[in-house]
């Protein structure tokens, strides 16, 4: 009489214990079903063990130390995008938004919200405003400001342009550097515009636009497609085309705006490209807080500057207690006669 053989015992997923499974892990040897599978050089692994290996395997990066997978999606330059999309519609909601936002030096706001030359002691009714006087936000809010519909000579083309140039530089200059870098050297090139309009425009006069951080991608994708060897959008072609821009739009755009900002891209790059590979992130990274120095204490200078007229009689060019000068006209301030010349539009940075 034969005995017969005892069934051989059920093995189930380690990690699914009412699935029955006779695979098992090439790396730990536990049994596995099919939803924990993991493809290996050699059969299966269980999630456990992938994950565990992949803690001593180095992300891919690329030449300026940004994550490959970084690149996969340009959410920073989406980001900004949406983000001068969202200011420009409360911009058409409310007009008082450009005048709140925008780059002025040092001005007055008058009972008729005209913009006028700052005096020592204003008259009653009269604000002063502008980086002079502590709003220093303006430096980087009026990159985020632009050009009504009705507004000549470009009108809704103004961010339209901006927003198609920061798509087309942003994505390429996002996969190489990463979304912190990116956002960073973006908000400086703004910065840097705007710093170089507080010391070559008029106190009185607005500054507003992306172009400024626009000009400094492009001088940073200029300098880093040097180093990449890959030049999908023609650095070359695209710098001779802004400074071409910059010279034939002077007259109705700001090109201190553009030039401060291309400067300032220009500077990043050449910091990003010759950091050394092992110390990347620190040199990059002390690079940008230099330049960001640099423009905070050029910034105070300035308003040193300006602090300093206002108190010197002789700067006022004979202007007497009881006037405020509007663009360049004395008006009387006791008269009850309106300005005779209205704030100008602003330039497009």
């Amino acid at each position: 009489m034969t005995v017969p053989d005892a069934p051989a015992p059920v093995t189930t997923c380690y990690r699914h214990s009412g699935r029955e499974s006779r695979v098992r892990c090439t790396r730990c040897d536990r049994y596995i079903c099919p939803d924990c599978m993991l493809s290996a050089s050699v059969g299966f692994q269980c999630p456990d063990c992938v994950r565990a290996g992949n803690k001593d395997v180095r992300p891919a990066r690329t030449l300026f130390g940004a994550r490959a997978a970084d690149g996969s999606r340009p959410v920073a330059t989406i980001a900004l995008v949406a983000l001068n999309f969202a200011v420009y519609a409360a911009e058409l909601m409310k007009h008082s938004v450009v005048d709140r936002l925008s780059l002025l030096s040092d001005a007055m706001i008058g009972p008729d919200n005209g913009i006028y030359l700052t005096m020592p002691s204003p008259p009653p009714g009269y604000q002063t405003v502008g980086v002079a006087h502590g709003e220093w936000y303006r430096l980087l809010t009026s990159a985020f400001v632009h050009i009504l519909p009705n507004q000549p000579p470009l009108g809704p083309m103004h961010i339209l342009f901006n927003m198609l140039s920061l798509w087309m530089f942003g994505v390429v200059l996002e996969a190489q550097i990463g979304r912190v870098r990116f956002v960073t050297a973006y908000l400086l090139s703004a910065v840097g515009g705007s710093v170089l309009c507080y010391y070559l425009t008029a106190p009185y006069a607005q500054s507003i636009g992306a172009s400024g951080a626009i000009f400094g991608l492009i001088g940073m994708y200029f300098v880093l497609s040097r180093k990449l060897h890959f030049d999908p959008l023609g650095a070359r072609r695209q710098l001779i085309a802004a400074v071409l821009w910059l010279v034939l739009a002077s007259r109705f755009t700001s090109w201190q705006g553009h030039l401060g900002g291309l400067i300032t891209g220009i500077v990043i790059g050449l910091a990003f490209r010759y950091a050394p590979r092992a110390r990347q992130a620190s040199v990059q990274t002390a690079a940008m807080v230099a330049i960001l120095a640099v423009l905070i204490g050029a910034t105070a200078v300035r308003t040193s500057v300006l602090h300093s007229s206002i108190d010197d009689p002789k700067s006022r060019n004979g202007q007497s207690a009881g006037d405020v000068v509007r663009y360049g006209r004395t008006v009387d301030v006791a008269s009850d006669r309106p300005a005779e010349t209205l704030a100008g539009l602003p330039p497009g940075h």
